[in-house]
């Protein structure tokens, strides 16, 4: 049976994003998420100015009049959300943690989706892919996914992408939207990631708080890592300490921008100290424009 505060929480999510899609994703999600390829139709009877290459030659015979076929865009889409659940997604300095946010993220891209009458799918991942719901259509199956990400229990507290690239890339026989949100906390899955991305629409969606970029001078502080377990006292007041946190966390903030960019990947950034709205609507605006 599923928790009633579990309920509550998704119903909350669904609520508020349901606006959200309804305002302003909707209809921007349809506009850059279109169909990967046409169908055939119907014929009609071809007039001047029709692309000869088009003409349907049975029927042309048969009728003795020459028809064209007229094809139709596939709209529907398979979208996957492939959702890292390690240690570090259980940390947040302001109102939300990272898996917070990743699932209410989840819920507006989800519901843009169920409106656009596509297939949504889940994938669960830690050090090894812990879950996978397969595609499917509707609204329950949405709030399935939701419900999966916010009262997922993980069994494993590390971080491997590669594992979660390399199996998607197994099991998608189809060509996928596929929206990666992690902190990217990881190494060696760069391989694995350019694979992916030559054979699926890949989006990074890059959350990250704002306690991992600069550290406040509070003095002695002991820090804990959520994936290892492991503790370290530092001096939070050392200003060589500060300034090497500092430069560290904008040298790995560069090197995944940069990994993206020569990647052709698509990267949403979203610190979570500020709302997630304006980076997503910036990115649909942005790939609009493509």
């Amino acid at each position: 049976m599923i928790p009633a505060a579990l309920l509550r929480k998704v119903r909350k999510i669904e609520i508020r994003t349901n606006r959200l899609v309804n305002d302003l994703f909707g209809g921007e999600y349809e506009s850059v998420f279109k169909g990967q390829g046409i169908e055939f139709a119907d014929v009609r009877e071809y007039v001047p100015g029709d692309d000869i290459r088009t003409i349907d030659w049975n029927v042309t015979a048969r009728s003795q009049h020459a028809f064209v076929k007229k094809f139709v865009e596939t709209r529907e889409l398979t979208v996957i959300f492939a959702v890292d659940m390690s240690g570090s997604q259980y940390f947040g300095s302001s109102t939300k943690l990272k898996s917070e946010i990743a699932a209410e993220i989840t819920a507006i891209l989800a519901f843009s989706a169920v409106k656009n009458n596509d297939k949504t799918g889940l994938l669960i991942a830690t050090e090894d892919v812990e879950k996978f719901i397969p595609v499917k259509k509707g609204r329950n199956h949405a709030l399935r996914v939701i419900r999966e990400i916010l009262g997922y229990q993980p069994q494993k507290r590390k971080t491997h992408l590669a594992a979660a690239m390399e199996y998607l890339y197994r099991v998608l026989t189809r060509t996928s939207v596929i929206f990666f949100i992690s902190d990217f906390m990881d190494e060696g899955y760069e391989k694995a990631l350019k694979i992916l991305s030559q054979k699926h629409d890949v989006i990074a969606i890059h959350l990250r708080d704002p306690l991992e970029q600069n550290f406040p001078s509070v003095g002695l502080v002991e820090l804990m890592d959520q994936e290892s377990g492991k503790t370290i006292l530092v001096d939070t007041s050392s200003s060589e300490f500060l300034e090497r946190f500092r430069k560290a966390a904008e040298a790995r903030q560069s090197a995944l921008e940069k990994l993206f960019k020569r990647l052709q990947i698509d990267s949403i950034d979203i610190p979570s100290n500020v709302s997630y709205v304006e980076p997503l609507f910036k990115f649909f605006k942005g790939r609009e424009r493509k």
